[in-house]
């Protein structure tokens, strides 16, 4: 007997719960499916299930081989689509996450470009700063900031992180211009919310005790921040990016430079188990490009 059809039926069979559901499922008869079975129990010279007339249960030798047949299994849907894929075009829905200051100024551009050159594909762009689990959560690729973590996700390096420490010039006049990392505890410095597990303020030194800045502003959204420093409420640390323009037209002024933290890699992170998918492939090695060309 075909031996990969008689471990795709063990595998239906254990997860339907019995034979006659296995059967139906796999437009076998019962007896048909019962010799299947029979067959990978001959082979392997072991039970794989304990059957009675009302239940069946692994036994501990089934169970090893149930976790093996499942691993093979999906290897060789990977590589199916893999070989199919190579003849399909990117279509159906792609779903990307991204940070809010990186995926609305600098990401949906691209995304939209990305879209014009590829009718077939809809993209679900999501926003948001806290982490995502693309896996639990349904996403296709996500953008991460930051060195990464190992994990079985496949990497792709896009581009650069940089930040920026800023004020604004009537905030400069009234209250000074630090010169060291130690001259903010004696100013107003704006909060974001989440880089409080990332250090905040400490980036710039790690001797700062947080608790000690004043934070008269604190935002989980970076205009917001960007407003505050343009009112002159205080001094902000946030992406380049963001800042670049407002920098450029001298509202606001550049500070220490010598103690602003190192830029950081920008990866676009995906599962391995998709990275045959067209609509994903094309999607990252655009952004890839795009970068490349823009550096």
């Amino acid at each position: 007997m075909d031996r990969f059809l008689s471990m795709e039926v063990f595998v239906v069979t254990v997860e339907a719960g019995s034979l006659t559901a296995a059967a139906n499922l796999l437009k076998l008869t019962p007896s048909m499916v019962s010799k299947h079975l029979s067959a990978l129990e001959k082979r392997l010279g072991t039970p794989l299930l304990q059957r009675t007339t009302r239940r069946q249960h692994l036994t501990e030798a089934g169970q090893a081989y149930y976790a093996q047949c499942k691993q093979i299994m999906s290897q060789l849907a990977v590589a199916e689509a893999g070989v199919e894929a190579m003849n399909h075009s990117p279509k159906g829905m792609l779903r990307v996450s991204a940070s809010v200051w990186f995926g609305s100024l600098t990401l949906a551009p691209l995304a939209c470009d990305y879209l014009q050159r590829y009718p077939a594909v809809n993209l679900q762009l999501s926003l948001t700063d806290r982490f995502v689990d693309i896996i639990d959560e349904g996403y296709d690729v996500a953008i991460r900031i930051g060195n990464l973590a190992d994990s079985s996700l496949i990497a792709r390096k896009l581009t650069m992180f940089e930040v920026a420490i800023c004020a604004s010039p009537d905030y400069l006049q009234h209250a000074g211009v630090p010169q060291t990392p130690e001259d903010l505890l004696q100013h107003q410095c704006l909060g974001f919310s989440h880089w409080h597990s990332q250090g905040g303020w400490k980036q710039i030194n790690p001797e700062l005790a947080h608790a000690s800045i004043v934070q008269r502003f604190e935002a989980d959204n970076g205009q917001a921040l960007r407003i505050a420093a343009l009112k002159g409420l205080g001094i902000i640390l946030m992406p380049r990016a963001l800042l670049k323009e407002d920098i450029s037209a001298g509202r606001l002024v550049e500070l220490l430079n010598a103690y602003t933290p190192p830029a950081r890699p920008i990866h676009a992170v995906y599962p391995r188990s998709r990275q045959s998918q067209p609509k994903l492939s094309s999607f990252v090695d655009y952004l890839v490009s795009a970068f490349s060309v823009a550096e």
